[in-house]
């Protein structure tokens, strides 16, 4: 290909036919020479044929941190390649540097770095590589891309886990499963339904749990003492549809709902309860079930980087199909979904008397931050303001409606902003495993 140094040349000629008596003949010498140049530092630019590319670096990285792919390239031809080299990425990958300039000389292989900061989880694919090998005069040059679906370079791909912001009220949480496990405190103050074993009565035990026919054989006061339930079944239900996509902050609502899930896995399994993943629109995105307790949570962490909103209402008859077709086992039901009038009465509502009569339920919203605030009247308010604060105060009302119908038909309502919003479903959760209500 001809670069703009060839244009110059050409242009050289121009002006002659105004000077000469034969302009025409010193414009085709001109251009000639030109083309001649140009040809000749084409053929001096090293060959791309022999050029050999492979990658190296970070598989996977959390949402709000970098990553670093190294793009090797070798040169196994005999001659020198002086290489201007572009490796492209989806624009979410946050990649960069895109260009690099290069000097290998035969038998020679160089590395250059690619550093990324996604903006979005999920998969972000290595697109092309493109190289160009310019001639010594900087005339011509030869071009090639390279596509991931060719024999010239390994496919590459980045998975961006999700943002898990809650993970630094994680060791809080651990350390109330551990008291409620009893690892802290003395086990036996009437907490949990599995009986573990007999002992003395120490001063603070629950007198409800003196075993007396116990007490009698053994000439002293002897109580039960009790432990958690362990091995329940944990089914945290993510609503990927329309609603799951409105702006909370600068993230939409499902990213809030992914957190609030990977907490309450990560506290589930450390409880040893099973956990399995739906996820739904109008179809089943996702669903993880089975495999080992002790490396689920990084299968669910994998199975939520992949979800994105879907422009579509959610089939919650879906869910209920889903969950009928199980064993009829108790199990707690974690909906993750927007408390929204519209949604809820022509969605979940008709299905929840089904699944609460067999399951406990937990409906966990992220509450809107921006509706609250513009319910309150600013100090001198339009009357704009007024229409505004008054819709606002339309909206959180039908908003407590919905969590009054759904507490009625016997779910359990978490409605807490999102800050609050993954501690708040796993304090329930804790306190549910306290009482032995799971």
């Amino acid at each position: 290909m001809v670069t703009h140094r060839f244009a110059l040349l050409l242009a050289f000629g121009l002006p002659l036919p105004v000077f000469l008596p034969h302009p025409w003949l010193v414009v085709a010498a001109v251009t000639g020479t030109a083309v001649l140049l140009a040809l000749l530092d084409a053929a001096m630019a090293g060959p791309l044929t022999g050029l050999r590319l492979r990658r190296d670096g970070d598989r996977t990285v959390w949402l709000g941190g970098s990553a670093r792919v190294i793009l090797t390239v070798a040169n196994t031809g005999s001659r020198t390649v002086r290489l201007n080299l572009r490796d492209a990425w989806v624009p979410s990958a946050g990649a960069g540097p895109l260009f690099h300039t290069l000097a290998l000389r035969a038998g020679i292989e160089q590395s250059v770095t690619t550093t990324l900061t996604p903006t979005r989880h999920g998969d972000r694919p290595a697109v092309r590589v493109t190289l160009r090998s310019a001639g010594p005069l900087g005339l011509a040059y030869r071009q090639r891309s390279h596509r991931w679906n060719t024999a010239h370079t390994p496919p590459w791909n980045l998975r961006v886990l999700p943002r898990f912001p809650s993970r630094r009220i994680l060791p809080e949480k651990l350390a109330r499963l551990r008291i409620v496990d009893g690892s802290i405190v003395t086990r036996g103050r009437g907490h949990g339904t599995e009986f573990d074993n007999l002992r003395e009565y120490v001063i603070g035990d629950d007198v409800r749990s003196i075993d007396w026919r116990a007490t009698a054989r053994a000439n002293d006061v002897v109580v039960r003492t009790w432990r958690p339930e362990r091995d329940r079944r944990v089914f945290c239900v993510l609503d990927t549809g329309r609603t799951s996509s409105v702006l909370i902050g600068d993230a939409p609502r499902l990213d809030a709902s992914i957190d609030a899930a990977l907490l309450l896995s990560v506290l589930a399994a450390r409880a040893d309860d099973r956990v399995d993943l739906i996820a739904l629109d109008s179809a089943i995105r996702v669903r993880v079930e089975g495999g080992g307790q002790r490396g689920k949570p990084n299968r669910l962490i994998d199975a939520m980087a992949s979800l994105e909103p879907v422009l579509a209402e959610t089939d919650f008859a879906l869910l209920g199909r889903e969950m009928l077709r199980r064993d009829r086992k108790r199990a707690l039901l974690v909906i993750f979904t927007a408390l929204d009038t519209a949604p809820m009465i022509a969605g979940l509502l008709p299905l929840l008397p089904r699944l609460t009569a067999r399951h406990k339920v937990i409906v966990a919203g992220v509450r809107d931050p921006d509706v609250s605030r513009r319910a309150h009247l600013p100090a001198d308010p339009g009357a704009g303001d007024v229409h505004v604060a008054a819709a606002a105060h339309r909206v959180l009302a039908e908003r407590d409606r919905v969590r009054d119908v759904l507490a009625h038909a016997g779910a359990t309502v978490v409605d807490a902003d999102a800050d609050t919003f993954a501690g708040q479903v796993a304090d329930v959760y804790l306190l549910l495993k306290a009482s032995g209500r799971l």
